[in-house]
């Protein structure tokens, strides 16, 4: 029996509440007037990914245009999409397909800035599909019939990973997926649990170590520099308050811009809010954090979701798009 996650449970219960009430209840926004410093809350995950803004916070690009940031760590978006939606946290960091599943449902998220992104280079990106080093899986197209891991079912895990079965001719209607949390896959690996796992940084240093080989690269495959996840807000944040949207945006920019010209710095601030080693965010892969969204990454990722039936129709990307 496939293990179900309390947070998969708070994620569905989630949708199904904000859908409800149209994603619309947060309480009123006073908007900030310009130049007008303000208290703002960001629901992250402590992952390499949102590096940039850790250290946009260190560097000063927040507070310069008057942003007082707080970072809010949560276990993923299930936590972080209704604390956005009712102005706990002012903006959130989630992936791309998450949040073309919540906007095609009702609620009203908005992207506002890039997260993070692909390299782009099969072989030398931050995530992966990896298996056992004697395993007879040679290739993407081997894992028909298989099982592999994924952090969420019906997600931007396994639309990749089928994407990436789908190019290498193998049949990606046969492979099987199976929920597990990212720390808990290395040994679900090694101990013959599951055939194959999705992992990213660090825990596909962690499997490579442990002499796991790499058999898809199925961020850098679907299209190139895709864009994983963002940072977005409320539809209601936006309408309430586009000045302070607008200083978000460009305190973003900044430490995005920032975060992909000093990989060193971010090897050294990951160590910081996670529970990393200097030695092995030595040897991580990092991602690439561009200014801009990839917008036919998106549509990419929406046809991806809609060809694996998470979602009978993507919904219209001029309103989830910054």
């Amino acid at each position: 029996m496939r293990k179900v996650f309390p947070w998969a449970l708070l994620a569905a219960a989630t949708l199904i509440g904000l859908t409800a009430c149209g994603g619309n209840s947060a309480p009123p926004q006073t908007p900030t007037a310009p130049g007008q410093t303000v208290d703002i809350k960001v629901g992250v995950i402590a992952i390499v990914d949102v590096a940039p803004i850790y250290l946009g916070k260190e560097k000063g690009f927040f507070s310069s245009r008057g942003l007082n940031l707080t970072l809010s760590t949560s276990q993923g978006g299930a936590a972080i999409v209704p604390a956005v939606m009712q102005n706990q946290y002012q903006f959130g960091f989630s992936n791309v397909t998450s949040l073309l599943l919540a906007r095609s449902r009702g609620i009203g998220v908005k992207m506002v800035s890039n997260g993070v992104a692909s390299t782009g280079v099969v072989g030398k990106d931050f995530g992966g599909v990896v298996v056992k080093g004697d395993s007879p899986i040679r290739t993407a197209a081997d894992l028909a019939g298989k099982s592999v891991a994924v952090n969420t079912l019906k997600n931007i895990g396994d639309t990749t990973t089928r994407a990436s079965v789908r190019k290498a001719g193998g049949n990606p209607d046969a492979v099987k997926f199976t929920e597990l949390a990212f720390p808990d896959m290395p040994a679900a690996l090694q101990g013959g649990r599951v055939d194959a796992a999705f992992v990213v940084e660090p825990f596909l240093t962690a499997t490579l170590d442990q002499g796991a080989r790499l058999v898809s690269s199925n961020y850098a495959e679907p299209a190139p520099d895709l864009t994983v996840a963002t940072y977005f807000t409320s539809d209601q944040t936006i309408a309430a308050n586009k000045d302070l949207v607008s200083r978000f945006q460009e305190a973003m920019k900044e430490s995005l811009r920032y975060a992909d010209t000093h990989p060193d710095e971010v090897r050294r601030i990951i160590t910081t809010y996670t529970s990393i080693k200097a030695d092995v965010a030595a040897r991580l892969t990092l991602p690439r954090w561009p200014t801009e969204v990839n917008r036919a990454s998106v549509q990419t990722l929406a046809d991806l979701a809609v060809g694996d039936k998470l979602l009978d129709k993507a919904p219209d990307l001029g309103t989830l798009l910054p």
